[in-house]
């Protein structure tokens, strides 16, 4: 596994990390937690040195899964996690909407260092702006915790340029994640110039768009009650049937070259900047193999205008996210 910084910051981590949002919630039922604990430790033995998490995936059981099946090795590896809703610490019930009080993240934080085992946190993120306090407030919040100590880096999830400026200026952000893949190219715009300016890491979150990228959903495909996918408009069936031709643009490239739809939308996202290392997630060892794998998927310059040119010819169907989700982004 190759190992890329997160800009300019000296946080190193594996050119692909394992989210592990999934594990726990929003695509179903929770997977069994000792088989999610001993693919978090195959991932590790594949080259895999940074997961991701939140207090918000479960809420907390997320967290404590994957404390429990890093502890053994927590030194050969980089942790985020998120704070930025209001989530009762004692209970887990989500009790409203964001929650960004300087209080709270360090509440939020202590809580964390508990969940996860650890004595401090790699990289903390701001998982939605808070438009009820000022992110100076945040950033000064974080730089606290910093100085104790008790957290490294400072990350910021879903956030607007404008932000993401205001608050590097009060402490450095390490890193932004945020939605990009082949089926959603919004951070194009505004984002990744930014953060190219400023020496910010990106951290891709869906980059296989939520699974469709793979090829194996199509307008038939049924998911659970509980997945999240059923109330995103991009996941209408048609909507999907609508968006296939995406997915036969990336199959193409992908017989081309002898790889997976999966490795080839993965390698697509590596090559769009050094600092860029996408987080896709799975449940499964041999989807963990394959999305490895798009590492050794060389894709050349003409591979990649080709892909461009017919995207460009392509009209998407269906906003990223449920409206109330949208209004929580890119401010």
């Amino acid at each position: 596994m190759q190992n890329r910084k997160l800009g300019n910051s000296n946080l190193e981590v594996s050119a692909i990390g394992l989210g592990c949002m999934g594990m726990s919630s929003a695509y179903g039922p929770a997977a069994d937690k000792g088989e999610m604990i001993q693919l978090i430790r195959s991932a590790i033995e594949m080259g895999i040195t940074h997961f991701d998490t939140a207090e918000a995936y479960g809420p907390f059981v997320n967290e404590e899964l994957v404390g429990e099946a890093l502890e053994p090795i927590r030194d050969k590896v980089t942790i985020a996690t998120k704070f930025g809703f209001e989530i009762n610490l004692e209970t887990g019930a989500r009790t409203g909407g964001t929650n960004s009080r300087p209080e709270h993240i360090k509440a939020v934080a202590e809580a964390s260092l508990r969940r996860l085992r650890v004595d401090a946190i790699d990289l903390f993120y701001q998982h939605r702006v808070d438009h009820g306090v000022p992110i100076e407030d945040v950033a000064g919040a974080v730089k606290e915790l910093i100085a104790a100590g008790k957290v490294k880096h400072f990350g910021m999830s879903e956030a607007g340029v404008q932000t993401i400026r205001r608050a590097h200026a009060v402490q450095p952000v390490t890193a932004v994640q945020s939605e990009y893949s082949l089926f959603w190219r919004g951070p194009e715009a505004e984002l990744l110039p930014v953060l190219e300016e400023l020496g910010i890491g990106f951290v891709p979150f869906s980059p296989l768009g939520a699974g469709f990228l793979t090829g194996k959903i199509d307008e038939n495909t049924k998911f659970d009650a509980t997945d999240f996918r059923n109330m995103v408009p991009r996941f209408t069936p048609e909507a999907r049937k609508a968006n296939m031709a995406l997915v036969e643009l990336v199959k193409a490239v992908a017989e081309r070259k002898g790889a997976t739809l999966a490795q080839v939308a993965l390698a697509w996202l590596l090559k769009q900047k050094p600092w860029i290392v996408p987080i896709p997630g799975t449940t499964k060892l041999h989807r963990l193999e394959e999305n490895l794998g798009a590492v050794n998927v060389e894709l050349t310059e003409s591979d990649l205008e080709q892909m461009d040119e017919a995207a460009s010819m392509l009209k998407l169907e269906g906003a990223r996210l449920p409206e109330a989700a949208l209004k929580m982004t890119g401010k």
